[in-house]
């Protein structure tokens, strides 16, 4: 293992030193794992608050600012934050309008989410949570934990946080974030696995001509193994399984992300771009917008994952609302 880092234990405290040096309108707690505005709470508006294990980058933290989240709270990797930690944040961003909490569909994460959620309301912040799990690849079962969240998650945390950002009360933005969520659906494939920095070696080893297809974002095996494919193969195949879990997707106006999980350059991403809009253009669906680049990663994996979104008229206005934050910013 190659990486630019002092020690696997050190890894996240020294991300966060350099993101708190890098943007001086964040505020960094690097012992807890905390960022917020470095302005404070928005007087009278909902905080929409989010977080998980590192390794997503630059979900959770990079997405903190104006038109979006309010907070985030960073756990090891892969590992989610602490109850305290995030009891914490969202007293900090808390203005007294209530925090929405955005929880990835893990576990660890809703787990800890809940019970950072009682101890608010112990401590008299009103909390509402809205858990994402948009993953396609997962068939959920009775009693388990359902299917992950992934890409979708960007897109809850940009479309509630545009409307926190026009004054829209607690119940409203966790209803758009609802919306999102059940009008989302993702699927990933992988090149290669992910190295975490505590194990040192792959989390599953691929052939070189393996392509593995409905990978998790944590560097879990996906549901299927193939011989590599072209990239119009491969969108076709992700988008095949999107769609059969999104049937009204037809004739509707969608929003599209194209995610790199670390490793891939942005001429693969581009040209997976160009196969999606090339499959949904013959399914009749248009791409109203789009959205390539690396925002929910897996540390070093090499490949993409794609998630498409239904939209009206209210969701595609809070997509197009502006936005500032280190790794999403437009119309500021």
């Amino acid at each position: 293992m190659k990486k630019l880092i002092n020690s696997p234990e050190n890894v996240v405290a020294d991300a966060l030193r350099g993101m708190a040096e890098t943007h001086p309108e964040l505020a960094v707690e690097v012992g807890t794992g905390i960022v917020t505005r470095a302005a404070g709470p928005a007087p009278g508006k909902v905080a929409v608050l989010s977080g998980g294990g590192s390794g997503h980058e630059p979900l959770h933290a990079g997405f903190v600012g104006r038109g979006m989240l309010a907070g985030a709270v960073a756990g090891p990797v892969f590992t989610s934050p602490v109850p305290d930690a995030i009891a914490r944040a969202s007293a900090a961003v808390d203005s007294g309008a209530g925090v929405l909490h955005v929880v990835k569909n893990y576990t660890g994460d809703v787990l800890n989410f809940t019970m950072a959620a009682e101890d608010c309301a112990d401590e008299g912040v009103q909390v509402e949570q809205v858990v994402v799990d948009d993953d396609v690849a997962v068939t959920p079962v009775a009693g388990g934990p359902g299917r992950r969240g992934t890409g979708a998650t960007l897109f809850v945390e940009k479309i509630a946080g545009a409307l926190a950002e026009e004054g829209a009360s607690l119940a409203e933005v966790a209803a758009v974030a609802r919306k999102v969520n059940a009008n989302a659906r993702s699927y990933g494939v992988a090149l290669s696995s992910c190295t975490t920095p505590a194990k040192g070696s792959p989390n599953f080893a691929l052939g070189e001509d393996e392509i593995e297809l409905g990978i998790g974002i944590h560097g879990e095996p996906g549901r299927e193994r193939r011989t590599l494919m072209t990239a119009a193969e491969t969108a076709a195949v992700m988008l095949d399984a999107i769609l059969d879990d999104l049937p009204e997707a037809a004739g509707a106006p969608v929003i599209l992300l194209v995610n790199g999980l670390g490793s891939t350059p942005p001429v693969e991403l581009y040209g997976m771009r160009a196969e999606a809009g090339r499959v949904l253009a013959e399914r009749g669906i248009t791409v109203a917008r789009s959205l390539v680049g690396s925002y929910v990663t897996s540390l070093d994996m090499a490949g993409c994952t794609f998630t498409l979104c239904r939209a009206d008229e209210e969701l595609l206005r809070l997509w197009d609302a502006p936005v500032h934050t280190p790794a999403l910013r437009w119309g500021c």
